[in-house]
Parts: structure tokens; sequence; C-alpha cells
């Protein structure tokens, strides 16, 4: 994609899980570097959790400073309701916030009934940071 070195894309990261954020923000970070984007043109923000990630998504898109933004992190089922309720509020948050400021938005939020599981998604193999940057880079190579 020519223009690489313009763009500019926001990385908000929930940290609840850090060992799997690092692994999902290095696997956005090699793609987006690959493609050519500058470094001084990436912004990586970490929030506490999956729950905040909407409120910082919002709070990125309203500076129009980024082309596009790319939400990661983890959420592992557990005994409770509880994440039903915070995967469902999160994505929303987060589509809505897209579909507000028009701005692409790559979801790389690992969704998943294990710590294993996130693991394996979040590795050199499959990793959703990768795969929600090549998204956003696709959207905007569509833009054009």
């Amino acid at each position: 994609m020519k223009g690489n070195k313009k763009i500019k894309i926001a990385v908000i990261a929930a940290n609840f899980y850090p060992d799997i954020t690092k692994c999902l923000i290095s696997g956005a970070l090699d793609v987006l570097h690959t493609a050519g984007i500058s470094k001084k043109n990436i912004t990586v923000q970490l929030v506490p959790g999956c729950f905040e990630l909407p409120l910082a998504c919002q709070k990125m898109a309203q500076r129009k400073k980024y082309d596009a933004l790319i939400a990661l992190g983890c959420a592992i089922r557990g005994k409770t309701d509880h994440y039903t309720y915070i995967a469902q509020g999160m994505t929303q948050g987060i589509v809505d916030v897209m579909l507000k400021y028009n701005k692409p938005i790559g979801f790389g939020v690992i969704l998943v009934h294990s710590y294993r599981l996130a693991l394996a998604r979040s590795s050199v193999k499959i990793n959703y940071g990768a795969g929600a940057a090549q998204a956003v880079l696709a959207v905007l190579q569509n833009k054009k």
C-alpha cells in the first residue's frame, strides 16, 4: 500500500492478561511495521481491561489524529455471567465508535473459554493482534 509512512494508527490494548496483551501488541506492531507504517505514527495505549476499550477507542477517534484504531484484549469465560456482559458491552461499544466516527477499528480481542486457548490465539502462528492490524490496513486500502 502506497503512502503507508503517513498513516497514523492507535493501538488500544486491555492489559488484564499482560502476557497475552504483550503478544497481541507485538503481532499488531509486526504487521504495521512490515507494511511500512512509521513507528512515530503508531501510538500504543493500555487500559485496565476489555470493558474500558470502547471509551479509549472513542477518545482516540475524537482526536481525529488517527486513520485507524486497533482494539486488543482478552476475556476468558469464568463460572459466572460476567464474561458474557463484558464481551457484549465491549463489542457493541467498539462497533458504536467505529460507526459514529467512520473510523476503521481492527478487532483483536480474544474471547475464549480457557487461558490455554488465549495463548494459542496470541502466538506467532495465530495472533489476533496481527489479524486486527491486517484488517485495518485492508480497510484503509479500500478507502482510497
